[in-house]
């Protein structure tokens, strides 16, 4: 992943882009002020996009830097970045920009990951290698209702790329909400050969009496794979390397920063949140197709009934108002454990490295701000 820091390759011309040098031409930085800081950030309006940056290639971005005051959540996701190859006028990238940085729900928390990071919850940085042939333009627009301060740099070398590269794509969805027994979908359509780097999803728990949501398997479909899967994981948790249920955390290939939710008595994070967001990267588990890719997640629930007077008739009104997944009740310790279908609002954004440049959809907006406004225990 990461290329040996005492290996010196004087074929690589190293740039930079910024509002203090938006060309990254060389010896052209800083000129706004003579040197002294004159151009550091911009307001971008209502509804204009800005070009963060426009490269001539062969090359490489290697990092990109970006931070803007915290607002509200529907003007924190209603940022869209967007990266187009080689002069198409379709998108490759549609993501709005938090969620590129591994934050969705317009909410900022502070993590790190192999990838991405949020520094103090407030410093957004990418590491994706993003190699690009002829051109590559990245844009940023913003669809919100007032003006922003936005902060950025793109780091970037010239130079050749290897023949067995491919270019970054990244698409988001969302399913508000997500169909009973359906899985939801946090990719496909990708023409191969390429490579699944990752994902980063985000839910809104929809309340009922569910003891927990995320019993749901991930689920690779590769290169004809139809009913069923080569890739099947065991739950939600387990996809993200942690068990039995799912607090906030981060390492460096999966974690889940974002929880969203009333505090326990105790100060401790809410055992149901309303907004959970996690990242999972496939990099040394790496997912390679040759012709297609399918990758979803199931929205399967836990119910338990304890063991005590009542409970027979308890899990009879539970299975009346669940549909049981799985192997429908089964004893567990101290009483009666079940899989059970659930519904609720899943979104993803998905970094797919392919050999060819493709098109994704263009990012829904509106569907992206909805629904995510701030709760009444949080601080505005």
């Amino acid at each position: 992943m990461f290329e040996d820091p005492a290996r010196i390759d004087t074929r690589l011309d190293s740039r930079s882009i910024s509002f203090e040098n938006p060309t990254g031409a060389r010896g052209s930085g800083g000129h706004a002020s003579g040197g002294r800081k004159g151009a550091p950030a911009a307001l971008i309006a209502p509804g204009e996009t800005v070009v963060l940056a426009d490269i001539a290639g062969p090359g490489r971005v290697r990092h990109i830097w970006m931070t803007f005051p915290r607002a509200r959540p529907e003007r924190m996701r209603a940022l869209l970045l967007e990266g187009f190859y080689d002069g198409r006028s379709a998108p490759s990238i549609s993501a709005p920009a938090m969620d590129f940085f591994g934050l969705p729900h317009g909410r900022a928390t502070a993590y790190a990951s192999a990838l991405t990071a949020a520094q103090e919850g407030k410093g957004f940085n990418a590491y994706f290698p993003m190699p690009f042939g002829k051109r590559l333009r990245l844009q940023l627009t913003n669809h919100g209702p007032a003006p922003i301060l936005l902060y950025y740099q793109v780091d970037y070398t010239l130079g050749a790329a290897e023949a067995d590269e491919g270019r970054l794509h990244v698409s988001f969805r969302r399913e508000n909400p997500t169909t009973l027994k359906r899985d939801f979908v946090i990719c496909e359509g990708f023409k191969g050969p390429g490579r699944l780097v990752g994902c980063v999803v985000g839910i809104r728990r929809f309340h009922d009496d569910m003891l927990w949501y995320g019993e749901g398997e991930f689920k690779v479909y590769r290169d004809g794979d139809e009913a069923l899967p080569t890739i099947c994981g065991t739950g939600l948790e387990d996809y993200i390397g942690s068990a039995w249920g799912l607090g906030p955390h981060a390492a460096p290939y999966q974690g889940s920063p974002l929880h969203v939710g009333p505090k326990a008595a105790d100060g401790a994070p809410a055992p149901q949140p309303d907004f959970v967001g996690f990242y999972r990267w496939h990099l040394p588990d790496p997912i390679v197709f040759n012709q297609a890719l399918k990758a979803t997640i199931q929205q399967i629930g836990a119910l338990f009934v304890p063991e005590g007077a009542g409970d027979a008739a308890r899990m009879a009104d539970l299975a009346t108002r669940h549909q049981l997944a799985g192997n429908g009740w089964i004893p567990a310790p101290g009483g009666h454990f079940a899989l059970a279908e659930r519904v609720d609002d899943y979104c993803a954004t998905a970094f797919v490295y392919c050999r060819e440049p493709q098109a994704v959809a263009p990012c829904d907006m509106a569907a992206a701000v909805a629904d995510i406004g701030l709760r009444e225990y949080e601080t505005a």
